[in-house]
């Protein structure tokens, strides 16, 4: 069972540990969620929801850019990979700290047929809860990067390359997470005649770096 559902229901008991949770098939499925708001970032709001077959949700809503006035709102569907769900998480999660600067409020939730929990959080210490918020946070920036690249293919097509090179170092960086949920716009990419030879082999990189090729 994925250790991202073996959430010990310390979300809903103050426990440090907790057992692997019991379904039936008639039960609902298991749901993780996670939720960040930060007004002053790219996107200001985003969620992830993960039931435990691994079909997840994602919405984000903020500027496009930071050129950008305007509101932009985002929503994919996509199949997690099993990799990516052996994570867990506990319940008493903030640091409590008062000098650390704000970045943004974070929410972790659970919920499956017995059990419902949840817990904010702007800072954690906790291993466990570091993991899994860098997680989701690679996830979403994953994602918007595929956003992104899908506004710049329609509108303008010379940004294309800069954002792909921050994606790479980003790769790099091991910060990148479900490159394949993107795969789609950096297939468009490459088949694009009208993209500059550079900008192609980029997103051609990228999906031989992530095993697509």
């Amino acid at each position: 069972m994925p250790r991202i559902f073996v959430i010990a229901c310390l979300l809903t008991f103050s426990l440090v540990v907790c057992l692997p949770c019991a379904y039936s098939q008639a039960d609902p499925p298991a749901v993780v969620a996670f939720t960040l708001d930060f007004p002053t970032s790219q996107p200001e709001h985003y969620s992830i929801r993960i039931p435990y077959d691994g079909s997840a949700h994602y919405e984000s809503a903020g500027r496009i850019s930071s050129d950008s006035d305007e509101t932009d709102s985002f929503a994919l569907e996509f199949p997690l990979t099993s990799a990516t769900r052996q994570k867990n998480f506990r319940k008493d999660v903030d640091s409590h700290h008062k000098g650390l600067a704000f970045t943004g409020k974070k929410t972790l939730t659970y919920k499956d047929a017995r059990r419902t929990g949840e817990c904010t959080y702007n800072y954690s210490t906790l291993p466990a809860v570091e993991e899994i918020t860098s997680l989701f946070q690679g996830l979403s920036a994953t994602l918007e990067f595929g956003h992104r690249l899908q506004y710049d293919h329609h509108y303008q097509k010379l940004a294309l390359d800069e954002e792909l090179k921050h994606m790479e170092q980003m790769a790099r960086d091991n910060q990148l997470i479900e490159v394949m949920a993107v795969r789609s716009i950096l297939d468009q990419i490459i088949a694009d005649s009208t993209v500059i030879n550079v900008t192609r082999s980029r997103a051609e990189r990228l999906l031989e770096q992530f095993g697509a090729h």
